[in-house]
């Protein structure tokens, strides 16, 4: 049998076809296009889903289970998106709509929850007890899963890791809080800083490398100029490294989880941000004598939100 997982986001719709050892054979991607009706979007998710098995050579019987990951909050016993910002979705009935369009089982899950199912089963939290995964992104999303399940919290709002507020009186969140987690660990936040930082220092190498127009800075100009060593962007690039420390370490001292993986745009920068964060985590942990969550870049990338989706759909399907 195979797994259909579909990661969906504000961009796009990613489908893959995916074995029962979580390989993914086959994919595909349609554009979401966020303002349409709803029924309209999960109606090319059909599609998509459908044209992919096709060009693979798969009937629909062949699917025991679809797994869905979505950019928000969904109720797994009714099948329901209960909220989800980004695709301007609230109490959308997916898994009735999507059966319409290809009637197999269908599990939903937060996306950054199903990315970091994936990663504890394939990637670098394989064979661990207990991990949490990060997604530094535009937002900040959060994936734990313990002992083998993936964990949402009793109203499935358990991992929502970017909105634990981080300074009572801080920046202002897309979610109507101010001061929430993302807005200074994300890629948004890097960005934002950075941004800052060139206009305050027209003289940095990070200044030059917008060409005087800040407005294109991205995390990644920041991320490049620090590690070719401008003082600017390193001040920038430790701030932010400090701060995603500081959650870390909010992570470890309540939920103290065997491995903690750090995936989304900004782990791209590879081993220089694990290793200023693994460095800076130091000064943070309360108890020094003891060992504690190891911190880890995530292997599967872009895949893993197909790869964590079908594999959650697997995992039901097992266990009914």
């Amino acid at each position: 049998m195979i797994y259909l997982g579909i990661d969906v986001g504000g961009t796009s719709i990613k489908v893959g076809v995916i074995d029962g050892s979580g390989n993914l054979l086959i994919q595909g991607e349609a554009p979401t296009l966020v303002g349409r009706p709803f029924s309209e979007i999960i109606r090319d998710m059909g599609a998509c889903a459908l044209d992919v098995l096709e060009r693979g050579g798969y009937a629909v019987s062949d699917v025991a289970a679809i797994g869905v990951g979505v950019p928000g909050v969904a109720d797994q016993q009714t099948g329901m998106v209960v909220f989800c910002t980004n695709l301007g979705w609230h109490n959308v009935p997916l898994r009735t709509e999507l059966q319409k369009h290809i009637d197999r089982p269908v599990f939903i899950d937060n996306d950054a929850t199903v990315a970091g199912y994936a990663e504890s089963v394939y990637g670098h939290g394989a064979g661990s007890h207990s991990s949490v995964f990060l997604t530094l992104g535009t937002g900040v999303g959060g994936g734990i899963v313990i002992g083998g399940r993936p964990w949402s919290g009793f109203h499935g709002v358990g991992s929502e890791i970017g909105h634990m507020p981080m300074d009572i009186e801080g920046e202002h969140c897309t979610c109507g809080n101010d001061g929430c987690l993302e807005r200074y660990c994300s890629a948004t936040a890097i960005i934002r800083m950075g941004r800052q930082a060139a206009l305050q220092h027209p003289d940095s190498a990070l200044y030059a490398a917008c060409g005087g127009n800040v407005d294109k800075i991205e995390a990644k100009t920041v991320i490049d100029c620090a590690k070719d060593g401008d003082d600017t962007a390193m001040k920038v690039f430790r701030r932010y490294v400090n701060y995603l420390c500081m959650a870390l370490d909010g992570i470890i001292v309540f939920l103290d989880p065997e491995v903690i993986i750090l995936g989304g745009g900004v782990s791209k920068a590879g081993n220089f941000l694990l290793n200023a964060v693994r460095e800076r985590l130091k000064d943070y942990i309360l108890f020094k004598d003891l060992p504690y969550s190891r911190v880890e870049i995530a292997r599967l990338g872009a895949n893993a939100g197909m790869i964590g989706a079908a594999m959650l759909g697997k995992k039901f399907v097992e266990e009914a």
